[in-house]
């Protein structure tokens, strides 16, 4: 069995945030499977990683406006705004798709792993994830 729908999350500020609560509800249609979760912007990604201590959002958030700042002058793509550049390198290096084993009707995350939505703009907008179900 195949299935697909798309979930739309609400604007989120800049920052990491944790959206696994928002994604399992989606997959319970299968037992034994794949979801594959699908990004449709290129200005925001989407992660695997801690869901424990907030610092590791913070950290992560820190590292990526250091690794590539906003108004950065190599940059020629400016007619956005000063984020908009970087926040499509930042997702080039991270990604927009991920895809997870189902298990028992639920994700098969390891015991500390979520689900992030890395927001890379300062006013991103809503933003919507496929989820294409493969299983049974």
């Amino acid at each position: 069995m195949t299935l697909q729908r798309t979930l739309t999350l609400p604007p989120m500020p800049r920052g990491v945030h944790l959206i696994t609560r928002q994604i399992e509800p989606e997959i319970r249609e299968i037992s034994t499977g794949i979801a594959h979760l699908f990004l449709q912007h290129s200005s925001a990604s989407l992660a695997i990683n801690e869901n424990y201590d907030p610092d590791v959002r913070r950290d992560v958030e820190h590292f990526l406006r250091t690794l590539i700042p906003d108004g950065w002058a190599g940059f020629t793509h400016t007619l956005e705004g000063p984020d908009d550049m970087p926040a499509h390198m930042k997702n080039i290096l991270i990604g927009s798709s991920l895809t997870i084993p189902v298990t028992d009707g639920r994700l098969a995350l390891g015991t500390w792993q979520g689900i992030y939505l890395l927001e890379h703009r300062e006013h991103g907008g809503e933003r919507r994830i496929v989820i294409t179900l493969m299983g049974e």
